[in-house]
Parts: structure tokens; C-alpha cells; sequence
């Protein structure tokens, strides 16, 4: 959208400054992100996981939604400014691929859990303004034999 909106408005400097900061953004993510280990963050959600022996429902679609809606509103809202400023959306873009590549080794440690202990994790059930809460619930465990 940034691009078509800096067409539109005869923009030609815009669209280069853009890719830029989008090649800047990829490279300060990945730099984020480089580290296999868990982030403070996640491994607090995962020790704060409380047990459970019955699963809790499980409506995947109000999930994402009550969990993801910032990142909803963020694109609808800089979508809606590409024709305006589109330097706006190109900025927003640019943030949200920092965020996607500094995290992009956090699952890892949430499979390791399930692999080592026999468990599943579990999003519970919350307010969309309070923090995300897990619940740890037995699952089967994984015989998996070590890669050599």
C-alpha cells in the first residue's frame, strides 16, 4: 500500500527511503533475534503456567482475536493512511518487521517443554488487556531418538 500510495502521489524519493528502512528493520531484527534462548518474557509465561488436568476450551479464532487485536487495529489503521501518508504504513511495516524477527526462535523453547515433559501448553482464557496466561496440561511424551 505504501508504494501504491506513494505512486499515486507522485512520490518517486519515498519508495526508496521505504525499502530502506525495511532492510534496516530486517537487519536490526534479525540481530534481535539471533539468540537460541528463551527471552525473560516468555520464560516467565512458561514458568507461571499453571497445571491443569482437563483441557480448557479451546476456541482458536477468539483466541486470535482477543490476543492479536492491537496488531489488528496497528493495519487497519496504517492500511487506511497508505493513500494519505503512505510513509505511514511504510514506517508501520517497517516495526512490525522487527518485532516478527526478534521473536522467531521463542517457540522453540515452548516445543522443547512439550517434548522433555509430555506436556501441551494451552492459552487461557483472558481479558484482551491483561497478559496472556498459559495453561500446562499433560499431553503424551515424545520418545525421540537423539540425532547423531
Amino acid at each position: 500500500m505504501t508504494v501504491v500510495g506513494a505512486a499515486n502521489r507522485s512520490e518517486s524519493l519515498l519508495v526508496p527511503l521505504i525499502a530502506a528502512w525495511w532492510l534496516l528493520a530486517t537487519l536490526y531484527g534479525l540481530w534481535l533475534g539471533r539468540k537460541h534462548e528463551t527471552s525473560p518474557p516468555i520464560a516467565k509465561l512458561l514458568a507461571d503456567a499453571r497445571a491443569a488436568t482437563v483441557l480448557p476450551e479451546q476456541r482458536p479464532g477468539l483466541i486470535l482475536l482477543n490476543r492479536l487485536w492491537p496488531l489488528l487495529i496497528s493495519t487497519i489503521a496504517a492500511g487506511a493512511l497508505a493513500f494519505l501518508a503512505p510513509q505511514v504504513a511504510g514506517i508501520a511495516c517497517g516495526f512490525a518487521i522487527i518485532w516478527a524477527l526478534a521473536w522467531r526462535h521463542q517457540e522453540k523453547a515452548v516445543t522443547a517443554i512439550e517434548e522433555r515433559d509430555g506436556v501441551e501448553f494451552f492459552v487461557e482464557r483472558t481479558s484482551p488487556f491483561q497478559p496472556i496466561k498459559l495453561v500446562r496440561a499433560q499431553g503424551f511424551r515424545r520418545d525421540i531418538a537423539p540425532v547423531v
